[in-house]
């Protein structure tokens, strides 16, 4: 067992982005990376096997939350973790649960002590804490686990976001006690990485910065942005958190988002990204594609018998027509979220290679740039 390594390869020289390697006991990755978001367990209408041989990732999450209620810890610590329950051979990163503070207000109750939950399944009430919400990762199997945080709506005043942030930071302290005191489960390296918060201020956002780095985690996270905020200010504190994490350690923003956020991100330095976007909007006939983005649903593509993306290195996507597509779509089959799932996870996870290629070739600028325009038109 190892303890997570981080390698930068290359800075680009005209803006932050960063080529680098992750390793882990369940292998490497390749950074910047996206990792498809498997909530339950699974990537919604996702086999394993077409994440690993059609998208191409290199590790996927799982939801804290989600998959203490179902299939419960019981569960999954009898099947040897997360890895071995749903066949994923690769690393797994856990969130926390910090962010159903943030998606499930109506229902949790946040206290010094921790925040109690109250199922969406059954209506039974749970308290996840600092303590227990480690006990909970490590029992899933994350290869990387997160902090419990407050996630502050995007619009909170200076007030609210200081003492959630304060917050954030005195369970911050719990989770590294608790997690030094306990030991990796199942036979590999568990890592933790730590969440700055503090919503849209600078100044919160740098004390944030500076607490969670004198912790020395194997990788920091930043939370709480693209949960209500403008599209500028959301950069701005990214751009800002970047200044102020440690170059050394691999940066993960947390939930965004859509293709051109990440190359901007990219291009402030961020390495690892998560979002539920692909796949919702997948879900929704919404298709992003090398060329842009394509409302399969559109009358326009009811006798366009051509591939999907032929720019793509997808089977799904070159091997379907938008027209069956679209008729899928029309006709509420399965196989149509299926199509456009994997269609749009192959597609973000093409683009952070192509990203990651730019930035070793030393044109990641000039490209990230032409890249926009081409992903933000509308087909």
């Amino acid at each position: 067992m190892a303890a997570l390594g981080f390698t930068l390869e290359k800075t680009d020289s005209a803006t932050r982005a960063r080529a680098g390697t992750i390793m882990t006991d369940h292998g490497e990755i390749h950074t910047p990376i996206f990792m498809p978001v498997g909530t339950a367990g699974s990537v919604k209408a996702v086999t394993q096997q077409q994440l690993l041989e059609e998208v191409k990732a290199e590790i996927i999450l799982g939801n804290t939350y989600h998959l203490y209620l179902r299939p419960g810890l019981d569960v999954l610590e009898k099947a040897g973790g997360l890895h071995h329950f749903n066949g994923w051979p690769k690393p797994i990163l856990t969130d926390s649960g910090g962010y159903q503070v943030f998606s499930l207000a109506g229902t949790r109750k946040i206290q010094e002590e921790g925040v109690t939950f109250q199922s969406h399944i059954d209506g039974s009430r749970h308290l996840f804490a600092p303590e227990n919400v480690m006990d909970i990762q490590r029992t899933i199997g994350g290869d990387i686990i997160m902090a419990f945080d407050e996630c502050p709506p995007g619009g909170s005043d200076r007030n609210y976001a200081e003492k959630s942030m304060q917050l954030t930071h005195r369970w911050l302290d719990r989770c590294l006690k608790q997690f030094s005191g306990t030991s990796d489960k199942y036979g590999y390296t568990q890592n933790l990485f730590p969440i700055v918060q503090g919503g849209t201020f600078k100044d919160l956002r740098k004390v944030s910065c500076e607490y969670i780095s004198e912790k020395e985690a194997r990788g920091n996270a930043i939370g709480g942005l693209s949960v209500g905020e403008p599209e500028p200010v959301m950069y701005e504190i990214c751009n800002w958190c970047c200044e102020h994490l440690p170059a050394e350690k691999p940066r993960y923003l947390m939930g965004v988002g859509t293709p051109w956020n990440i190359l901007e991100c990219i291009g402030m330095g961020i390495d690892m990204f998560d979002c539920v976007m692909p796949t919702r909007n997948g879900r929704n006939a919404m298709l992003f594609t090398t060329n842009g983005v394509i409302n399969i649903d559109n009358k326009k593509w009811e006798f366009d018998f051509s591939p999907i993306d032929e720019g793509l290195d997808c089977t799904m996507s070159q091997y379907y027509s938008k027209s069956y597509l679209r008729h899928l779509m029309k006709a509420k089959e399965y196989l149509a979220l299926t199509i456009a799932s994997v269609h749009n996870l192959a597609f973000y996870l093409w683009l952070v290679k192509q990203a990651r290629e730019h930035i070793l070739a030393g044109d990641f600028l000039s490209w990230k740039n032409e890249m926009l325009v081409r992903l933000k038109t509308r087909l």
